[in-house]
């Protein structure tokens, strides 16, 4: 019998089907695993946030309580108690934390401060490291991270981080760095030792030789030191006054 042309048989069209429906197989069966493997990466800095709650099922417009406790910040409902929402970052602990209108700040062991979206614990904003802070942070000198977290308007759109060093200032809604004050020479800022009056934060700043006691004393506010005459920088608002008395210049 003479041999049929292999297109007679259909078996051509056949083998081609396969070429390409094979390829087309293995890319479908390849998207859970590639689906996979993107959730499986680690989260930046370690993070997990786990929401246990709805925002809906609170009562509008109020906001969770929050405490540090665990190795977590934990959001909780004060009437019920029940959980909203746990923080937590590998291996790492919070040391202190600040809670203000929208937000939950926290300063970790390692010296990184992180904001956390307060509502619904759905996002952490931002993350800043605070230099040579990780060490400092597990002496008795810096009692547990008192003061180090400073809201510096009544708002809290700017937040000042105390450390020995330095002082630096963030805008909370997105953490971008204002300013930074660094100790005097021979001096260090005490955290701890601050006081609030008339819009300003004031700051010990005890020094290990002879100085003026003006010297070891700093007053800052969300603009930055406060000294006469001076001619501030803005933080991107306009939030003074409308006559332009203290008004930032950019």
């Amino acid at each position: 019998m003479a041999a049929l042309p292999l297109g007679a048989t259909g078996l051509a069209p056949a083998r081609r089907g396969t070429r390409i429906a094979l390829p087309v197989a293995l890319a479908v069966l390849a998207l859970p695993l590639v689906t996979a493997a993107h959730h499986s990466r680690p989260a930046p800095y370690g993070d997990r946030l786990t929401v246990h709650a709805r925002v809906d099922d609170a009562r509008p417009g109020r906001e969770p309580a929050l405490r540090a406790t665990g190795g977590a910040v934990r959001a909780y409902d004060e009437e019920s108690g029940a959980p909203r929402w746990t923080y937590t970052r590998a291996g790492r602990r919070p040391v202190t934390l600040l809670s203000t209108p929208g937000h939950a700040v926290a300063l970790w062991n390692d010296g990184l401060v992180t904001d956390t979206a307060r509502a619904d614990g759905r996002s952490v904003r931002w993350h800043r490291a605070v230099p040579a802070s990780a060490d400092w942070l597990r002496t008795p000198e810096a009692r547990g991270g008192a003061g180090v977290l400073q809201p510096l308007t009544p708002d809290a759109a700017m937040l000042a981080v105390v450390t020995p060093h330095r002082i630096a200032a963030y805008r909370t809604s997105d953490g971008d760095l204002r300013w930074v004050l660094p100790a005097r020479t021979g001096c260090a800022f005490e955290p701890a030792r601050s006081v609030r009056r008339d819009g300003a934060l004031l700051v010990a700043q005890p020094c290990t030789g002879p100085a003026a006691w003006t010297a070891q004393v700093v007053a800052v506010d969300d603009y930055g030191r406060i000294v006469p005459g001076r001619t501030p920088l803005g933080n991107g608002d306009l939030r003074r006054g409308p006559d332009g008395a203290g008004s930032p210049e950019n």
